[in-house]
């Protein structure tokens, strides 16, 4: 899996979508608080698995948390990440395949990377990059030639 670079200063606006999940969805989009970390952690190993769950519980170490989170009540539907595993690298994020479709995760995407924006990046990396499509087509990143050997080439596995 290849990393992709995306510029930080030309983000589509997502507000209308974002007011559109709210009004019709009930969707809440803000940023995780210290006090969730176990909900948060607990949930995304559930739907995403551990490599993940230790990503999410990283940004819980930053100040303020840099994880975004999609919500309707008190249930978690998305969640996204960014300075975990690298500084300036974006990820990782998911959503419930129950609510996919819907516009979740380019919200998500988006509050994130103008997290990082306003951090100061001019420009931001996803790293490991499994829908490549998906952040072309949503905030127009580009694949980074010659990143196929990455930050996770010699992760540890369980055997």
């Amino acid at each position: 899996m290849k990393d992709m670079l995306v510029r930080l200063t030309e983000l589509p606006d997502s507000s209308k979508l974002e007011k559109k999940l709210a009004d019709k969805e009930r969707i809440v989009f803000r940023k995780a608080i210290a006090p969730e970390k176990h909900l948060v952690s607990e949930w995304v190993m559930e739907n995403f698995g551990a490599y993940w769950q230790s990503e999410v519980e990283v940004s819980f170490s930053r100040q303020p948390v840099s994880c975004w989170i999609a919500q309707r009540g008190n249930a978690i539907l998305g969640f996204a990440v960014y300075e975990s595993t690298a500084r300036n690298f974006f990820g990782p994020t998911g959503t419930l395949e129950s609510e996919r479709g819907k516009g979740i995760g380019k919200v998500l995407l988006t509050k994130a990377l103008e997290s990082m924006r306003e951090m100061g990046y001019a420009y931001a990396i996803i790293g490991g990059v499994g829908p490549a499509e998906f952040y072309e087509k949503t905030v127009d990143a580009r694949v980074i030639e010659g990143s196929e050997t990455s930050i996770y080439q010699n992760l540890l596995r369980k055997k």
